[in-house]
């Protein structure tokens, strides 16, 4: 249990923030999950309201107040659109961080987190058996998106999967670093969970394009999660274990920018790393702002940065019918939005097509997905009905996860679109 102390000095800070929220419901149009279940509790209102009395429901009922916050989907609408500025994200993620503190973590997140996550080499040999065996788990189901489905009865439910790489990025690309040349720039690539063990075609997209513009790329040897699936679960322990992790390996080698093709990893480097230094040593807070500052999505790095631009092409060249999903850690955390659409259009094989509630949460929220497949599989039903409307052959996204969920929405469905990441679209341009 942690010291009580802290707890009440973060408490302190927590109500801080807490008082700036008016209740004036706007939260209430934007949340996904509201939408769904129409319960106040669901909403950020309803939670900001809870947790003014945290330090008394905290000691009454802990696992009530945990099972509340752990309903949300982290997706920042609610913060996007409050006319008050609150931070419900980092209310959220602080508190969630106060009450596993006060209540300990449960021991199967702390052998996944703690165990796992936070050893990254160990967790890399342990998915790498895991691609040689999920044969017996899982069998392909859908061709054209590459998802799969569990065989018989298997914790995976109806879900369509993507299976894991086999090999995954880290074993296909070696590490090391090249030099700049035409681009005169040089920036180190975090990789991401995701990319490296579902999605490696996406990470070396990122390589062949920096490659082609002359961009010079240090990527580190073991490089590891940016740790938000274990701080959006309140482990602040594993988070910074995580966090250290990283800083040392890109402490190895200068560069001008670091970039991702993760929206989650890119968001939670600039904004949660920073949160949650106040920890860390004063030299390594210094690292961590450093970081934070550098950091940015690969299509925001190429087109802010590199000068990539939309293809001027006529409409008779183009054939492939597209559409983008924006990812809210993307646009409402980050407020990246037209540098992947001019990725997208920088590629004059396609036409794009803006889809409907294009920055309407897919549903996926990390371990949401886990705990509450239901709500989640609702909600991106209706990511599914607003692709399916656009007619588009393909969607294209900035974040893996919301590749994985609109992958099983799309191929649950029987529907024949692909699900693309914006750097891969930019990289069939390529010569």
């Amino acid at each position: 249990m942690a010291d009580m102390k802290q707890l009440a000095r973060l408490i302190k800070e927590l109500e801080d923030q807490l008082v700036v929220c008016m209740r004036c419901g706007m939260c209430q149009a934007v949340c996904p999950l509201y939408a769904e279940t129409g319960r106040e509790a669901d909403v950020a209102r309803g939670k900001l309201a809870l947790l003014e009395g945290l330090v008394q429901e905290m000691f009454k009922d802990p696992k009530g107040v945990n099972e509340r916050l752990m309903r949300c989907l982290l997706c920042g609408s609610c913060s996007a659109n409050c006319p008050s500025g609150v931070k419900v994200l980092d209310i959220f993620i602080r508190a969630r961080a106060i009450l596993t503190g006060y209540m300990g973590l449960h021991p199967l997140k702390k052998a996944v987190f703690r165990g796992m996550l936070a050893r990254p080499q160990f967790f890399d040999r342990l998915m790498e058996w895991a691609s040689r065996l999920q044969g017996i788990f899982v069998k392909p189901v859908d061709d054209l998106l590459g998802a799969s489905c569990g065989r018989l009865l298997t914790p995976l439910g109806e879900r369509h999967i993507k299976a894991l790489a086999a090999p995954p990025f880290h074993m296909r690309v070696k590490p090391g670093s090249t030099s700049p040349r035409a681009a005169g720039l040089r920036v180190a690539f975090f990789v991401g969970c995701l990319i490296d063990k579902v999605f490696p075609n996406v990470g070396e997209a990122v390589m062949r394009t920096m490659e082609h513009h002359g961009v010079g790329v240090f990527l580190p040897e073991d490089f590891a999660c940016c740790g938000i699936p274990a701080l959006s679960s309140g482990d602040a322990a594993a988070f910074d274990k995580l966090v250290h992790y990283n800083l040392q390996r890109f402490a190895a080698e200068p560069f001008d920018f670091l970039i991702t093709a993760c929206a989650t990893c890119t968001s939670t480097i600039k904004k949660l790393w920073p949160l949650m230094a106040w920890k860390l040593s004063l030299e390594a807070q210094e690292q961590v702002s450093a970081i934070a500052a550098k950091t940015m999505d690969v299509s925001q790095f190429l087109v802010d940065k590199v000068g990539v631009r939309q293809a001027d092409t006529k409409s008779g060249d183009q054939k492939v019918l597209l559409t983008y999903h924006d990812p809210c850690h993307l646009k409402k955390s980050l407020g990246v939005a037209s540098q992947p659409r001019t990725l997208l259009q920088a590629n004059s094989r396609y036409r794009f097509k803006e889809m409907i509630e294009a920055d309407w949460c897919c549903g996926m929220g990390g371990s949401f997905n886990l705990q509450h497949y239901g709500i989640s599989a609702s909600i991106g039903k209706r990511k599914r009905d607003n692709i399916v409307q656009s007619e588009c052959e393909t969607v294209a996204t900035s974040c893996p996860a919301c590749m994985l969920q609109m992958t099983d929405m799309l191929s649950q469905a029987g529907d024949r679109v692909q699900v693309k990441h914006a750097i891969e679209i930019y990289a069939e341009s390529l010569p």
